[in-house]
């Protein structure tokens, strides 16, 4: 069964059919789903599917270009919801320049703020990080994050980076972009990385891999992507699946609970 680390089921994109898409997942070898909260808002809904579908577990956070408007009081909020059983990570929380909204110096002051949270409850962390390698990686390193851990989800960066998370003990995250034919820098990474350092996701609605590139993505898509994991590691698709499962399981330190 595969492990989806990475994924957004509150979407609008599934408001039409949610219900049914989720309740097909197990019989299309999905076993589990960590669910990722972007807002405050999206971090609730989240909470609601974990507690709802006993495959399904929650991350809590606030989005780089959602913090804008972000408080104390909302930190105190996002800190209880980390209490809940199913909610097995601080995210998706980092840098985004692409869009440089709110301007940098907020997005990094609540980076760091999620960062000393996810410290607090003892919870690994989801980085998301968009055309600000540099200061995503002297942040981290500043708050010393390697004590924390976590996934650089949907890692878009060259081998050189790689290098530097995981010299600091973080995993992967690996999706659709492995199937593009402009993923040549993913292709590399994926090469580069230890097998037990890496795990699959989807960020659907986002990113489906070919060929359902353009689509609306879910969990199902990821065969695609282990396929093409396998290929680039030169095993089999059975043994990506199991072994992304168990870095998945320890990702998000399932065996702990």
């Amino acid at each position: 069964m595969i492990f989806d680390t990475h994924a957004h089921y509150d979407d609008a994109a599934f408001d039409e059919d949610r219900e049914e898409l989720i309740a097909a997942l197990p019989a299309g070898g999905i076993g589990t789903v960590v669910n990722v909260g972007a807002s405050l808002e999206s971090t609730k809904t989240t909470l609601e599917l974990a507690r709802r579908y006993p495959y399904f577990y929650g991350a809590a956070g606030v989005h780089p270009n959602e913090t804008g408007e972000l408080t104390e009081r909302d930190m105190e909020w996002l800190k209880g919801i980390c209490r809940e059983p199913k909610i097995v990570a601080v995210g998706e929380i980092g840098l985004d320049y692409h869009w440089d909204e709110p301007e940098r110096g907020v997005q990094k002051k609540w980076f760091v703020r999620q960062l000393e949270l996810a410290r607090e409850v003892k919870l690994p962390v989801i980085i998301h990080s968009r055309e600000a390698a540099k200061d995503t990686l002297d942040l981290m390193k500043g708050e010393r994050a390697e004590e924390i851990g976590g996934v650089i989800h949907c890692f878009s960066y060259g081998v050189e980076m790689a290098r530097e998370y995981l010299d600091m003990g973080f995993f992967i995250g690996i999706g659709g972009v492995l199937t593009f034919s402009n993923g040549k820098k993913l292709k590399e990474v994926a090469a580069y990385a230890p097998l037990d350092r890496i795990v699959l996701e989807t960020d659907c609605p986002y990113l489906a891999p070919v060929p359902n590139r353009g689509r609306r993505n879910s969990s199902l898509n990821l065969p695609y992507v282990a396929e093409a994991l396998a290929e680039i590691k030169g095993v089999t698709r059975e043994e990506i699946e199991i072994q992304t499962c168990r870095n998945a399981r320890r990702l998000y330190r399932l065996e702990e609970r």
